[in-house]
């Protein structure tokens, strides 16, 4: 990047409520609870100029003050996306980038890279990408997937396989894992915040295909891996066995 690098600020959106493992963000891993670790993880990111929380549960907030953390308290909202725009209608910056709470072993060079491409200032939008590890992956409708054209930015996202295969499929699936993980600039964050939820955002659950359904191109950054996600009690054990183990 030149000096005139854009001014990067990560959010980091955190409710208490989660509806399958309420309380998440609190958890203890290696005896350091789960938003710590994002949150010391993201700091390091190479590009990012500062991190903060946003969440509207004082739990969560006490305890990222505790550690000396930055804290935006918010208001309700639907998604995390919304926490994160309505933090970013009142930040001095260029860039925002939505790192999930959830990914305790995020890898600071996995955010680097994510907002590496805003170095081109036609890029409005970026985010993440992995290999799809096997065809239960590529089947399964918790799993989204992203295919791309030939400059990686997003052609589509679903949790159905993509493409569809009308012979026998002989080759490795065509799309990724897509990794929710997003980098804005903050003008594009805050209009699509504003904008109605689109058609096939609301067929899918993806809040993403309201930017492509806009006609803002989504830059996708191939990642090897981002780490383990937080979502169950049965991951938040895995994550506990995998950092016990480097200790």
């Amino acid at each position: 990047m030149s000096n005139d690098r854009p001014h990067v600020v990560a959010v980091i959106p955190a409710r208490y409520d989660s509806t399958r493992l309420p309380g998440k963000a609190l958890a203890s891993i290696g005896g350091t609870p789960m938003i710590q670790h994002v949150y010391e993880r993201t700091r390091r990111a190479r590009g990012v100029a500062r991190t903060l929380v946003a969440t509207d549960d004082a739990r969560i907030a006490d305890v990222v003050r505790a550690f000396g953390g930055e804290v935006a308290m918010t208001g309700a909202h639907a998604t995390g996306t919304d926490r994160v725009a309505a933090v970013a209608a009142d930040l001095a910056a260029d860039v925002i980038l939505d790192v999930q709470g959830d990914l305790p072993r995020i890898d600071p060079e996995a955010l680097a890279a994510c907002v590496a491409p805003f170095a081109d200032p036609a890029v409005e939008m970026a985010s993440l990408m992995t290999p799809l590890r096997d065809a239960d992956e590529w089947r399964s409708p918790h799993v989204v997937k992203v295919v791309t054209d030939a400059d990686d930015f997003a052609l589509y996202f679903s949790r159905s396989p993509i493409p569809y295969w009308r012979g026998a499929r002989a080759a490795a699936a065509l799309g990724y894992r897509h990794l929710g993980l997003y980098a804005w600039r903050r003008a594009t964050l805050l209009a699509l915040a504003a904008a109605p939820r689109s058609r096939l955002e609301c067929a899918e659950e993806l809040e993403q295909l309201r930017a492509l359904e806009r006609g803002i191109r989504i830059k996708m950054v191939f990642v090897d891996s981002a780490g383990p996600e937080v979502d169950t009690a049965e991951d938040l054990e895995r994550v506990r066995h995998l950092v016990e183990g480097e200790g």
